[in-house]
């Protein structure tokens, strides 16, 4: 006898969005982008779907200390259109970081998100700062409570596994 079971499927209902702060202090700017990206985009998961927004809310700290390696800072140049001719403004990393240092590590996520609707919404979850003080300290709180409730329930009760059902075989029925 078979049995058809359904797989589970990921649903809206089921996604519970965390709170991560990550001090950008001494890190590179790649490495902490695509950290960040994998957060955003909920991959770090068991239930990440790519239909999904399954992502978390990442709170980066201390982005005016973030470093790049090699002749970055002069070398590399982030262009954008006003749209009008000749309206093409060019700026390096260093000149960006000394204005506003979040910049640079937002454009380095976006750069690593999917490229539509759900890309946009994923990078609207990403807060940087550039001290190391935020507004989110309560959303922080809360998410550290729901974990630590969580692997306390875990802890208090363990596992038990379930009794056996009795087997009935159709086989071995006798007809009357």
């Amino acid at each position: 006898m078979t049995t058809n079971t359904k797989p589970y499927r990921t649903r809206a209902s089921d996604l519970k969005p965390l709170w991560h702060v990550i001090d950008a202090d001494e890190k590179r700017l790649g490495r902490l982008a695509s950290e960040i990206a994998v957060l955003l985009q909920g991959k770090h998961k068991p239930m990440y779907v790519p239909y999904l927004n399954t992502g978390d809310y990442v709170v980066v700290i201390n982005a005016e200390k973030v470093r790049v390696t090699g002749k970055k800072l002069e070398q590399k140049m982030y262009y954008r259109h006003s749209g009008y001719p000749g309206g093409l403004k060019e700026q390096n990393l260093s000149t960006l970081m000394d204005k506003t240092p979040t910049q640079a590590i937002k454009h380095a996520v976006k750069g690593m998100l999917p490229k539509n609707a759900m890309g946009r919404r994923m990078f609207g979850c990403l807060k940087v700062y550039a001290g190391d003080a935020h507004p989110h300290e309560a959303q922080v709180i809360a998410t550290e409570r729901a974990k630590a409730a969580e692997t306390a329930e875990a802890a208090a009760e363990p596992e038990e596994p379930a009794a056996p059902k009795p087997r009935t075989d159709r086989t071995t029925k006798k007809k009357e």
